[in-house]
């Protein structure tokens, strides 16, 4: 396996970015289209020059572009950072899927003769059930 540092410190970024909810807050509202500061800005009870911070650790990050409309300079998402960051959790959550399968799989095949004993032996402690004459 080869290794992109580039790659890696976007990865960085991008979860340290993601890290704060305020941050994760403006995502959430770009999903559904691009915005203005002042649109971020009110939910939040911070200031317009604390958002504007946030949307510029976006920016480094690379989830955001800001684009110039006249006097906007509206916020739209970055897709791209976002599918590779979609795409690097994926990869982890297939390989443990996969593993639960076969997990599920190998425990099928044993059809329960490890199923726990029941009756009155059921609450013994498999120690002390030794000890019984």
């Amino acid at each position: 396996m080869i290794l992109d540092p580039s790659a890696d410190d976007r990865l960085d970024r991008a979860f340290m970015a993601l890290a704060d909810p305020v941050r994760r807050g403006i995502i959430a509202r770009l999903s559904r289209g691009p915005a203005t500061v002042n649109e971020l800005a009110e939910p939040f009870e911070i200031t317009k020059q604390a958002v504007s911070k946030h949307i510029q650790v976006l920016e480094h990050a690379g989830l955001v572009t800001r684009t110039r409309d006249a006097q906007r300079r509206p916020v739209h998402l970055a897709p791209a950072q976002l599918e590779a960051l979609t795409a690097w959790i994926d990869r982890y959550r297939l390989i443990h899927e996969q593993r639960f399968r076969s997990l599920d799989a190998l425990l099928a095949t044993t059809g329960g003769t490890d199923a726990a004993p029941s009756g009155a032996d059921a609450t013994v402690d498999p120690a002390r059930k030794a000890e019984r004459p």
